[in-house]
């Protein structure tokens, strides 16, 4: 089969509160734990660094608002980097599943300090499990309960904040010692603060445009919150009297503190399943690295491989296992945090680099400036960990020498070639559909899941009674949910076999069939938009047979289509 290789049409609806809300889920968690491990490196000077922090955070979050616009169909490190380097965009993309992989154990482990189970690593590990069964039926109606957790938080950290102002005139605050070299390490032993701002790049190609306007509101009251409120609240932490230990869950010693053992509970609610959440988040990023890298030809093909609910099940044991492995390993929340900030901060600094570095990318001299400047910090902090950190290089570089070695393998190995089609199917997007509508009148589109003659009987049946002779088909490749999905891909075999089957039956009829083509986690809404932008009047579709538990998890797709389809469409069910 000739290589076919379409856009990836995605809807452009993700506002600057939900980008902002579901930031916070990512950046806002490391107040979770960086306060602890700050007390712990540096007891009552650890304010000092908590602002010096405070300031490289908010530097970070300003670079990543000309990251964002910048690179408005996708700006995290690999999308961006690979304009300049597909060798550099590829190993940026291992270091940031070093970083998910990471970011998924601590967060998950944490968690269940918060919660203050016993044996916490092996709820940790047991939950990570079942949060990959989950996802094996490829849940998508996490991410509204995700924002709702993380406004939690962030009113439950405020509240906080608030009650401990009374006693902040009784601050033990020490300066630091002389000692340049132990202070830059105690710095770089917090950096994991910065951790998660490169989530709102990945969200750019979904955003309203002007992405640029967008993707600022959306960074600016986040950024305010973790670089500002972090720093308060180590003020606050400061403050109690005789303070020791609970690196783990400094956020709900507070609350015992400062309120009360029965708000140190709500702290630990709050922040518990921020954190687990956020655990999820990361897995879905694992699985979402992969799929891309696979649809690149960048690993071997296995890893895009789809299960029967548009999951890649290969990449998903992958983003279980690896998580697992670290807890297994290493459960040290100091020596995690090593291992989480050599990938995050490697990410980050790749591409910051090479943004600036990059003449085509449209930029006033002192915002390149800038970019150069943090790039430059974040390399001397990268060399830091790596030197003084060598469980979190010899971490970094195992993910790194087993990716590329899987790429090398994914080039080099030839797999047995496919049988050619017996025809050749001319597959549309549905801008392509659009742009030719005017050479077909048909105002019936036919929404195909699998090769089903009944459904396509009643569907020639049903043009043929409306007088018409063309009618749209349409195929949904289902993807794992994710902001950042390759801006071309590559139909499958499946789709394409179908699609050209469909479109035989049609013709048989006397109908012109068109094919579309789309690629989306949510098939129903798809559908819709298709229906919407080809200003079709129904739609056909063959009656469900997933069981009420894949509906719950995924939603179910007749009832997204049904929801979303323009008033003056009909919905025709068969079967």
């Amino acid at each position: 089969m000739a290589v076919i290789v379409k856009r990836v049409e995605r809807p452009r609806e993700l506002k600057w509160y939900q980008a902002g809300a579901m930031l916070y889920g990512d950046w806002g968690t490391s107040k979770a734990y960086v306060l602890g491990i700050a007390f712990a490196l540096a007891g009552h000077t650890s304010w000092f660094f908590l602002g010096l922090m405070s300031i490289l955070t908010a530097l970070v979050g300003v670079c990543y608002t000309m990251v964002c616009r910048a690179f408005p169909d996708g700006g995290g490190v690999y999308s961006s980097v690979k304009h300049r380097s597909q060798t550099l965009a590829v190993i940026g993309a291992f270091l940031l599943f070093a970083n998910f992989a990471v970011t998924s154990a601590i967060s998950v482990l944490d968690a269940f300090h918060y919660f203050n189970f016993p044996n916490p690593e092996i709820w940790a590990i047991g939950v990570i499990l079942l949060i990959g069964a989950l996802n094996w039926v490829g849940p998508s109606k996490s991410g509204n309960v995700a924002a709702v957790v993380a406004i939690f938080a962030s009113v439950v950290a405020v509240i906080l904040f608030v009650a401990a102002v009374p006693q902040l005139g009784h601050i033990d605050l020490q300066m630091p010692s002389r000692d340049l070299g132990r202070n830059w390490a105690t710095f770089v032993g917090i950096i994991l603060a910065i951790s998660g701002v490169e989530a709102i790049a990945n969200m750019t190609g979904v955003m309203v445009e002007p992405v640029g306007k967008t993707s600022k509101r959306a960074i600016f009251p986040v950024l305010i919150e973790v670089s500002i409120l972090t720093f308060l609240l180590g003020l606050a932490m400061n403050a109690i009297p005789g303070l020791t230990g609970h690196t783990e869950d400094m956020l709900r010693v507070m609350g015992n503190h400062y309120i009360g053992p029965w708000f140190g509970k709500i702290v630990s609610i709050a922040f518990g399943f921020l954190l687990l959440s956020a655990g999820n988040t990361a897995i879905s990023a694992l699985v979402s690295i992969q799929f891309t890298l696979a649809k690149d030809k960048e690993l071997p093909p296995i890893f895009s491989r789809l299960n029967r609910f548009g999951m890649p099940w290969f990449a998903l044991i992958v983003a279980v296992l690896v998580p697992v492995s670290v807890l297994i390993i290493e459960r040290d929340l100091m020596r995690l945090a090593a291992l989480y900030a050599i990938g995050v901060v490697g990410a980050i600094t790749l591409n910051l680099g090479t943004c600036a570095a990059n003449p085509s990318i449209h930029l006033k001299k002192w915002e390149r400036g800038l970019l150069a400047f943090t790039t430059m910090i974040l390399v001397v902090i990268e060399i830091t960990i790596a030197i003084e950190k060598q469980n979190a290089l010899f971490f970094a570089l195992t993910v790194l020498g087993v990716g590329l070695a899987l790429r090398f393998l994914g080039k080099k190995v030839v797999l047995a070639p496919m049988p050619e089609l017996a025809s050749t199917v001319n597959l549309l997007t549905v801008q392509e559909a659009r742009e030719i509508s005017s050479l077909y009148k048909g105002t019936a589109l036919v929404a195909l899941k699998a090769f089903n003659p009944a459904l396509l009987e009643e569907a020639a049946l049903h043009v043929k009674a409306k007088g018409e002779n063309s009618v749209y088909l349409s195929y949904v490749e289902e993807v794992p949910p994710s902001p950042e999905l390759p801006s071309e891909m590559e139909p499958s075999r499946e789709s394409v076999e179908l699609l050209g089957k469909a479109q035989e039956a049609m013709e048989k009829h006397g109908i012109t069939a068109v094919p579309i083509w789309q690629a989306g986690d949510n098939p129903g809404r798809m559908i819709a938009r298709a229906a919407r932008v080809l200003g079709v009047t129904t739609v056909v579709i063959g009656a469900t047979k997933r069981s009420a538990l894949i509906n719950l998890l995924r939603g179910d797709v007749l009832r997204n289509l049904a929801h979303n389809l323009p008033k003056a469409s009909h919905l025709l069910i068969v079967g």
